[in-house]
């Protein structure tokens, strides 16, 4: 069951990227993707390479958004890839394993090519109505996520109006963990509040048919 948090400083109180991205892999998640696409390539990687650093410590993957040459250079764990990024093939060639290709993803069939192309995890969303992603359309829901999730043998994580509420859904329905920015964002205290919310989705669950 996989944590995924992705960044934006705009939610912090400081407007801190390193400030959110440190405590967030100090409080437990699994997975932190850096998505500032707004900052110059000189002060992301210096983000990224200080957010590595202390990641390794406590066991936590960082990914860069859409950048292999940054993921690279950064001591990233891989990247993200946007549905409009690069290729996956192409970044797979870039970042061979062990490092890490997860992709975007808005159907079922977008979710087979990128395993087919050599993806290791996908996000898949809008699964609920959320602003950051309407432009990407109509939420999937819990049943395209289902048929998304029935479809592939590689991990499918839930993204969009993700909500500690509805995270067990998301779970139930195949899911192999949930993507979320403000709901990490919006923690006060994440180095309790994430065990919290891990405690909480970790407990049996239901399988939704």
């Amino acid at each position: 069951m996989t944590l995924y948090a992705i960044s934006d400083r705009r939610l912090h109180p400081q407007g801190s990227l390193l400030d959110q991205g440190s405590a967030l892999i100090r409080a437990g998640v699994d997975w932190f993707q850096v998505r500032e696409k707004d900052l110059p390539d000189r002060a992301l990687l210096h983000c990224l390479r200080i957010l590595c650093l202390e990641s390794r410590r406590f066991g936590v993957s960082v990914l860069i958004n859409g950048r292999p040459d940054l993921a690279l250079a950064g001591g990233a764990a891989g990247v993200h890839l946007p549905s409009d990024g690069i290729p996956t093939l192409e970044a797979r060639k870039l970042l061979p394993p062990p490092l890490l290709v997860v992709r975007s993803c808005h159907s079922a069939g977008e979710v087979r090519r990128a395993a087919e192309q050599g993806a290791d995890a996908v996000v898949f969303g809008p699964v609920f109505a959320t602003p950051s992603k309407a432009p990407y359309g109509e939420p999937q829901g819990l049943e395209g996520l289902r048929e998304a999730c029935r479809g592939t043998s590689i991990a499918v994580i839930g993204l969009g109006g993700i909500t500690r509420d509805n995270a067990r859904d998301v779970m139930a329905a195949g899911a192999s963990g949930i993507a979320a920015i403000r709901l990490f964002a919006s923690m006060k205290n994440p180095s309790s509040e994430v065990p919290s919310l891990r405690a909480a989705m970790e407990a049996p669950v239901q399988p939704v048919r």
